[in-house]
């Protein structure tokens, strides 16, 4: 790998490569083939979640990649999520144990608590994969008194057991990551956080950097995800038609696409860009070897505009929760 390649982790000394391919919204029936051909394309990260739903097929792409000589496991950088529904001290370890069963691996690279949310717990033999937010049945959202510090220190008994090599967390905001810090004896190696030109999150960037902690960053290409999800991104012009972003495009002779992901990985931020089209599977990874201009990210930094798509108050998951205010 060049050096611009990955981000070295800091507890193990890992290499998490900077540019990875996403697994969310991935219909099963497609999955194992798209995961196949996107490291036969050259990912080496693979980014899953339990809440995806299609785990066991995530699996079977990289099974069959490596059977074919594609790649060897090592080569992998794989991660996953645990579910806000086993934040519970009890549930974490038979939620992981489940998801190794799934993926048919021995370990996985990097473990993430998706959400600093405790749900209500819904068994694995009565719901797999796991409900949303809402617990099957109930008609509003019921957290479950399960702190925090109990979940995180499962977590690091499955980094000390080796079956994680790196634990980290997603969605959180600076007060809940600085209360972990007071009691962590594993500090997280990652957070996951939505970023993008129209949520580009300095502050929150910048001081997570200095705890020694790397950014993954999910949703580059801002509201095209969420478009049957949230009014929010319905309203907001898509960034890849922006004249900004179409201009520097054509500056560079590059698409779009690679245009808002070279912006995070000049940064040293990695991203996770998913596509079943060939062309734009390979596009996406041609992020390299080339950079942005002073100008260019001046530009861009002008697009901040705090707007955020995964939101819960949002109607797409229809709770009241003002995770992020």
């Amino acid at each position: 790998m060049a050096a611009q390649e990955y981000v070295t982790l800091e507890r193990t000394g890992d290499k998490m490569p900077l540019a990875g391919f996403g697994c969310w919204k991935i219909a099963p029936t497609d999955c194992e083939a798209t995961i196949f051909n996107a490291i036969k394309t050259g990912y080496r990260l693979i980014d899953s979640a339990q809440i995806y739903g299609n785990e066991v097929e995530v699996g079977l792409g990289i099974k069959k990649a490596i059977a074919e000589g594609v790649v060897k496991r090592e080569e992998l950088f794989i991660v996953t999520k645990l579910w806000n529904t086993y934040h519970h001290k009890d549930h974490v370890r038979p939620a992981f144990d489940k998801q190794l069963e799934e993926l048919g691996l021995d370990y996985v690279d990097l473990y993430l608590i998706h959400f600093p949310v405790p749900c209500e717990y819904t068994p694995i033999a009565e719901a797999y994969p796991p409900p949303g937010w809402l617990k099957n049945g109930a008609d509003k959202f019921n957290y479950e008194r399960s702190p925090i510090q109990d979940c995180w220190r499962e977590i690091e008994k499955i980094a000390e057991s080796g079956k994680a090599r790196n634990i980290g967390i997603s969605n959180f905001n600076v007060q809940t990551m600085l209360d972990m810090l007071t009691y962590c004896t594993i500090k997280p190696a990652v957070l996951q956080i939505e970023h993008h030109p129209y949520l580009q999150q300095k502050r929150l960037v910048d001081w997570v950097w200095k705890q020694g902690i790397q950014i993954m960053a999910y949703s580059s290409f801002g509201p095209i995800s969420y478009l049957e999800m949230t009014g929010t991104a319905k309203d907001a012009a898509p960034l890849m038609e922006h004249d900004v972003i179409k201009s520097i495009a054509a500056k560079h002779n590059k698409t779009a696409s690679q245009v808002l992901l070279r912006w995070s990985v000049q940064r040293n931020i990695v991203v996770i860009p998913k596509s079943l089209n060939q062309g734009r599977m390979e596009a996406n990874l041609g992020v390299f070897g080339w950079s942005l201009d002073e100008s260019d990210l001046k530009a861009i930094a002008g697009l901040d505009a705090g707007l955020r798509f995964n939101d819960t108050m949002e109607p797409a998951y229809g709770i009241d929760l003002p995770l992020f205010d």
